[in-house]
């Protein structure tokens, strides 16, 4: 698979149409743990001009999927019909962080694990799914949250194969992109 280059997929996503009535084009960003998703779509996020919504903000490790109606109706509902949407991301099992405010835009980029899943699809203008080798995700993660997490990431893991063997997202995405790749 060929490494896109970031233009190009700022060319594919400004050409793509949006979903009837949709005020703002939302490009998902989507993939297992891990994989590259944040750092594409900052850079995506970047080009676009478009602020960036991570599922992380709504997931924890208890609930790393089941979050899906809050996210349509406290984000992608309200803001696709041209709403400011306010948020409280997930606190981890620590406290929830600060406030969030995102203005309607041009785009807006929905990043993290599932952010192409079914029940968002009549929201997303494009949607990315980014892939990695098992192992680089997991040293990539327990690099991230510490050693100690471990059995935490093998329980994400499980409910990532779970969501991919029922909604196979990569079959599903516009593009499919290495995240292992860097991005020119």
């Amino acid at each position: 698979m060929a490494d896109p280059r970031v233009a190009d997929v700022v060319t594919a996503v400004r050409l793509a149409k949006s979903p009837p009535g949709m005020k703002v084009r939302v490009i998902a960003v989507d993939g297992p743990g891990g994989a590259g998703k944040t750092t594409f779509a900052e850079r995506l996020a970047s080009e676009l001009m478009a602020p960036v919504i991570h599922t992380d903000d709504f997931a924890d490790w208890d609930r790393p999927i089941e979050w899906g109606p809050a996210l349509i109706d406290e984000v992608l509902r309200p803001l696709t019909s041209g709403t400011r949407v306010r948020l409280r991301p997930s606190g981890w099992g620590g406290p929830q962080g600060d406030e969030v405010v995102i203005e309607p835009a041009d785009y807006v980029i929905l990043e993290g694990v599932t952010a192409s899943r079914a029940a968002f699809r009549p929201y997303l203008t494009y949607s990315i799914w980014t892939e990695a080798p098992r192992e680089l995700r997991l040293r990539r993660g327990l690099d991230r949250d510490g050693h100690e997490a471990r059995s935490k990431w093998d329980s994400w893991m499980a409910e990532e194969d779970r969501y991919i063997g029922t909604e196979h997202p990569a079959d599903r995405a516009d593009l499919v992109i290495p995240g292992n790749a860097g991005f020119a």
